[in-house]
């Protein structure tokens, strides 16, 4: 099964045990959405979600979105019955699986295991696996993972929350900044410090990012919780655009539209992106390996950049 180029924005979550939730989910304006089994849904509603599930896969419209369920985690006894129960009457309907919570290569081939049998008894096309990376074991595993099962797997997720209470880190918060991650400039003449702000998370989302490029993945990032926060919710998205992802969860609709905008390259940058190509075809022509564009250089490399900007324009162009 060769590997989607998906177009991967904004993935939205939404509980399995909310029906009305699930509807809306099919008509919103997100790329991905993913129905939630975990997190989401207390256990004494685990099987009335997967029921929900096959319900919603059967019933709705999913066209135009990456559709996919979060089981539960490999450690409880209700992962299994996820694949089988929901792939089983509905894995036709499905575009991939999410696995929370993976800690080593193993994890993913377990999963492509049961998928693989389900696939054949039913006559299915193969699914695709995502997996979330939210424990110190999965991001120490980080780059193993990135190859586990290269026939299915599309796309890493950084799962902040479960990431920082995996790492003992002091804060309650999901994503966003910490006020203790600071540092303090030296005094000036007057004694006064200045107070920068960190960004706690630039280590681990970094590692994500080069383990996912290395080995043909999606770099997708996970929850924003304060959902009254759009500056906030902005502000990370930013972040995560300047450092190689391409997409970023929503777990309320009204932070859908704030991701397909961070994660669509600005008009300006595909503009000039497309001169950049336009000035090297000319270079080529003329027997230039450099020209200059705007009083800057570019060179092979500004090539390969431009060309991803403007394939990622185009991408969002045809599914608009």
């Amino acid at each position: 099964m060769a590997k989607q180029n998906r177009l991967h924005r904004s993935e939205l979550a939404v509980p399995g045990s909310n029906t009305k939730m699930i509807e809306k989910a099919a008509s919103s304006a997100a790329d991905a959405v993913f129905i939630d089994l975990e997190d989401a849904v207390a256990p004494d509603d685990k099987e009335q979600a997967r029921k929900n599930a096959i319900e919603a896969l059967h019933d709705l419209d999913w066209s135009g979105k990456f559709i996919s369920i979060r089981i539960n985690g490999l450690d409880s006894h209700f992962a299994y019955r996820d694949v089988v129960e929901v792939v089983e009457a509905a894995g036709d309907k499905l575009d991939g699986i999410l696995v929370p919570k993976v800690g080593v290569p193993s994890d993913l081939d377990f999963v492509g295991l049961l998928l693989s049998q389900i696939e054949a008894a039913k006559g299915f096309a193969p699914l695709s696996l995502t997996a979330l990376i939210e424990t110190a074991l999965g991001m120490a595993n980080v780059e193993a993972i990135a190859q586990a099962q290269p026939d299915r797997l599309e796309a890493l997720h950084f799962g902040v929350a479960d990431y920082a209470a995996s790492t003992q880190a002091r804060t309650t918060n999901m994503g966003g900044a910490n006020e203790d991650y600071t540092v303090l400039t030296h005094a000036d003449d007057d004694g006064n410090r200045q107070v920068h702000w960190g960004d706690q998370w630039h280590f681990a989302m970094s590692r994500m990012v080069v383990a996912c490029r290395a080995y043909g993945l999606r770099p997708i990032d996970g929850p924003f919780g304060d959902f009254s926060d759009p500056d906030g919710y902005m502000s990370v998205a930013r972040s995560d655009a300047a450092l190689g992802f391409e997409g970023k969860w929503a777990i309320h609709p009204s932070q859908i539209e704030l991701a397909n905008e961070v994660f669509s390259p600005p008009a300006a940058l595909v503009d000039r992106s497309k001169r950049i190509l336009a000035a090297m075809e000319e270079a080529a022509r003329e027997g230039k390996g450099a020209v200059s564009l705007d009083g800057k250089m570019i060179d092979a490399a500004s090539i390969r950049q431009a060309e991803v900007v403007v394939a990622k324009a185009e991408q969002i162009a045809a599914n608009s």
